[in-house]
């Protein structure tokens, strides 16, 4: 029978406060000993409240006036008086029924009004757990039905039930918590650390019932928002608390308390208590929550570690604890969050110089070959992975790129109609940082055919997009001298001078320098020679030449100048 009036109670109506509030004033804990007769009578009662007729009220007090009456609530009264029961006081009662009145008429006209706040700070504070339930919703239905900052005056009760020792009294209040601390209410979150609102989440978090901690855990995550409250959460002990949930049995705990300190790990300032010198215990709990069989997890661990690594030693140690094989195996997860949280740690990890070897391993360059493959219209992916190769290219470890499916992974990205600017940025950048090595080259021009030499030459030709432009004419001028390459380039004539006239013209002198080398290279090419005299390049060459020694007769007054 009780858990049938759970489920009813469990409903989100205004009735279902005042139904559980009453029946708990009325008979306590007496309720298991309710003869068939009451019982029957407390079923018709719980229909009679689904229908929700007019006359609810008149038929709650019919009814209960039935069952208090009935023989059954007097037996075993004796035995029943030796255990200690919170005593109802008559001021609770008539609360509880002006509790009940309002509830009825006046919640949705005035639910943070003076009354009904008198009411929850008696309720709040008895010690009968059935009233304390009773606040406890109310405060749920709010935070539920009513957008609006809680005000001060109305945290003082609802910290009384975070501190109840009642189990659903804590359940209850700490998902209203939750709630009153969504987006949108950041006046409550200002509010509720400045009041010490703090100290019950933690006590609350450290709850043996999982229900308790995923809500005080939950809410602790909403505060985190404010900087300001980041800074009470440590000032309150809150960084240890959430440094041993992580590796509380329950996921869903595991996830908030990651989230939480993601939160504070992004603001540099508490990384000192977060990673206290000679205590690692954080670092290595989050590379370990790495290999978690939950998604969101390792994903969120993944975005920690990447918050906190802000410094060349926390990478090297992050490195040390072989964080490595943990991020190959993120990389071919099924997860799109997983992948991008992981190649996003992998990039920070790899701009750090002395990480670059130990990164440089063939089965990270294998995962990022195969990554690029599977996955060469996802910007995400494809500028993170070009980053970390470029990266990892500078370093004395750049054959093991080259003999990878690295190079081919980026050059067929290129060809993806879904690329993005900044996408093809770093690749083009990326293929024209290897490009400079000759076996890169040869590489390259292993794997070059027409569909890649058309993107190529039209990606130089894109004078709007200037990055990409210059690193792919770049690439185009390191392979001209391959025989493979000459045939390739000479179907696209037309539209490779197009692009070098455009450089000649350009305002950075890097453009005409790279257009000038390139025009050397392709002259040396009878085809291209005699198309060449055909065009306006001589004209524009000149233009440059004198451009050219006008500026070094104005240096050479400039340094005489500065001589005399």
């Amino acid at each position: 029978m009780l858990q049938e009036l759970k489920s009813v109670c469990s409903s989100r109506n205004v009735f279902s406060s005042f139904l559980f509030l009453l029946l708990c004033a009325a008979f306590g804990t007496r309720m298991g000993q309710l003869c068939g007769r009451c019982i029957q009578l407390l079923r018709d009662f719980v229909a009679f409240v689904q229908r929700m007729s007019s006359n609810l009220v008149q038929g709650i007090k019919e009814c209960l006036t039935l069952i208090s009456k009935c023989s059954c609530l007097k037996q075993n009264s004796s035995k029943a008086r030796q255990l200690y029961k919170p005593i109802l006081q008559p001021h609770e009662r008539v609360t509880a029924q002006e509790f009940l009145q309002h509830i009825e008429t006046g919640f949705e006209m005035s639910p943070l009004g003076k009354d009904p706040l008198e009411a929850l700070r008696t309720l709040a504070f008895s010690e009968n757990p059935g009233l304390q339930q009773s606040a406890a919703l109310y405060y749920l239905h709010m935070s539920q039905h009513i957008n609006v900052p809680l005000p001060v005056e109305h945290l003082e009760p609802f910290y009384a039930l975070l501190r109840s020792a009642d189990l659903e009294v804590q359940q209850m209040s700490s998902l209203s918590l939750v709630n009153f601390l969504l987006e949108g209410n950041k006046s409550n979150r200002e509010a509720i650390g400045a009041a010490r609102g703090v100290t019950p989440l933690l006590s609350l978090a450290n709850s043996y019932d999982p229900r308790v901690q995923q809500n005080a855990v939950g809410a602790i995550l909403n505060l985190t928002q404010s900087e300001k409250i980041q800074h009470v959460l440590c000032k309150e002990g809150a960084l240890p608390v959430l440094t041993l949930l992580l590796e509380s049995p329950d996921s869903e705990v595991q996830y908030y308390s990651c989230a939480t300190l993601s939160n504070m790990a992004a603001n540099v300032q508490h990384h000192e208590a977060m990673l206290r010198p000679g205590n690692r215990f954080l670092l290595r709990t989050l590379i370990s929550l790495l290999s978690s069989s939950v998604d969101k997890v390792s994903s969120q661990a993944c975005v920690c570690l990447r918050n906190l690594a802000t410094s060349a030693d926390i990478q090297a140690e992050m490195v040390a604890e072989d964080v490595l094989p943990k991020l190959c195996s993120l990389l071919a997860s099924g997860s799109e969050d997983v992948r991008h949280a992981s190649i996003a740690l992998l990039w920070i990890l790899s701009q750090h110089p002395h990480n670059q070897d130990t990164l440089a391993c063939v089965k990270l360059l294998q995962s990022l070959g195969m990554l690029l493959s599977a996955h060469k219209t996802d910007p995400v992916i494809v500028g993170h992975t070009a980053c970390i190769i470029k990266n990892l290219s500078l370093s004395k470890n750049r054959q093991r790129i080259i003999e990878s499916p690295c190079v081919e992974g980026l050059l067929q990205t290129m060809l993806s109609t879904d690329a993005q600017e900044d996408s093809l940025h770093y690749v083009t950048s990326c293929l024209a940082e290897l490009a400079k090595q000759e076996g890169a080259t040869l590489c390259m021009v292993q794997w070059m055919d027409e569909p890649l030499t058309k993107c190529l030459v039209r990606l130089a030709g894109q004078v709007e997009h200037t990055e990409p432009s210059f690193q792919a004419a770049s690439i185009i001028q390191h392979m001209i001298g391959h025989e493979k390459m000459m045939p390739l380039l000479k179907s696209h004539t037309r539209e490779i001078q197009a692009y070098l006239e455009n450089f000649l013209t350009h305002q950075e002198i890097r453009f005409q320098q790279l257009g000038i080398s390139t025009f050397c290279r392709l002259r040396e090419d009878p085809e291209f020679s005699l198309a060449f005299r055909k065009s306006q390049m001589a004209k524009l060459l000149e233009q440059v030449r004198q451009q050219t020694e006008e500026t070094q007769e104005l240096l050479r007054a400039a340094i005489c100048h500065e001589d005399c």
